[in-house]
C-alpha cells in the first residue's frame, strides 16, 4: 500500500479532531471513503497500541421522564461513528449521564454529533413546550414523541446512506479494541415508547426532522448549558 495514501488518510483524521462541526465530520467521512477503497481499516493507518479508546461522557444527562429518547439517540449515533454508547447512572438521582467508548478520533466526532442532535430535539422541545390549553403531562408526551420520531427519522437517513455507500460497510464497524471495553462494561439499555403515549403528528414531526438533520446546517441551540458544560433535558 502506497505510504502517500496511508498518510493523506492520517491527516484527514487529524482534520476529524477540528473544533468545526462541518470540517470534522466531512474529514472523517473522507478518510473512511479513502479507506474503503484501499480496503483499509482503522488500524492499517494507526497502529492498534498507538490508537487511544476513549471512554467518556458526552456531558449530556437524561431521564426517563424527561427525555427517555436521549440513549437511543446515543445508540443510533455511536453506530455510525464507529462508537459505543453507555449510561453512566449517578447515584441517588433519577437522572444518568451519557457517554461513548470509541478511538479518539471517532469519539470527538461522535460527541459532537451527538450534542448536536439533543441540543436539535431540545429546541424543538422547547417551542412544543409554549403551546397553551395544554397540561404538563401531555405536553411531555407530546416532546417525547418528537423525540423517539426524531431518533427513527435519523436511523433511516443512516441507513439510506449506508445502501448509497455500501464500500462504507468495510470500514464502518466498531475497532477490536473498542469492542474490548465495551465487552466489559455494563449492557446500556433504554426504555421502548409506549404506543398510548405517543402522538403521532409529533412522531412524525420529528421523523421528518431527523431525516434531514445536518450538523453543517445546525439548529438554534437551546438546553440549558450548565458551567461545567453539560447538556441538561428539562
Amino acid at each position: 500500500m502506497s505510504t502517500e495514501i496511508t498518510e493523506k488518510i492520517s491527516r484527514l483524521l487529524a482534520l476529524a479532531a477540528s473544533p468545526y462541526e462541518a470540517e470534522a465530520r466531512a474529514a472523517l467521512l473522507k478518510a473512511r471513503q479513502l479507506m474503503a477503497e484501499h480496503k483499509l481499516c482503522p488500524e492499517d493507518i494507526t497502529p492498534p497500541e498507538r490508537q487511544r479508546v476513549i471512554k467518556e461522557s458526552t456531558g449530556v444527562t437524561s431521564t426517563k421522564m424527561s427525555s427517555p429518547w436521549a440513549v437511543q439517540l446515543s445508540a443510533i449515533i455511536g453506530e455510525h461513528y464507529c462508537c459505543r454508547h453507555y449510561i453512566l447512572n449517578i447515584k441517588g438521582r433519577k437522572i444518568h449521564e451519557i457517554g461513548f467508548v470509541g478511538f479518539e478520533d471517532d469519539y470527538k466526532v461522535c460527541k459532537m454529533v451527538y450534542r448536536y442532535a439533543f441540543e436539535s430535539i431540545m429546541s424543538r422541545c422547547a417551542d412544543i413546550k409554549k403551546q397553551r390549553g395544554y397540561s404538563a403531562a401531555v405536553l411531555r408526551q407530546m416532546c417525547n414523541s418528537y423525540g423517539w420520531g426524531f431518533c427513527q427519522g435519523l436511523l433511516a437517513a443512516f441507513e439510506e446512506q449506508s445502501a448509497q455507500h455500501q464500500e462504507w460497510g468495510l470500514v464502518m464497524v466498531i475497532p477490536k479494541p473498542v469492542q474490548d471495553v465495551v465487552d466489559g462494561m455494563k449492557k446500556a439499555t433504554y426504555a421502548r415508547p409506549s404506543t398510548n403515549s405517543l402522538h403521532r403528528s409529533y412522531v412524525n414531526m420529528g421523523y421528518a426532522d431527523g431525516q434531514k438533520f445536518d450538523v453543517s446546517h445546525r439548529i438554534d441551540k437551546t438546553g440549558r448549558e450548565t458551567e461545567t458544560g453539560k447538556l441538561a433535558a428539562g
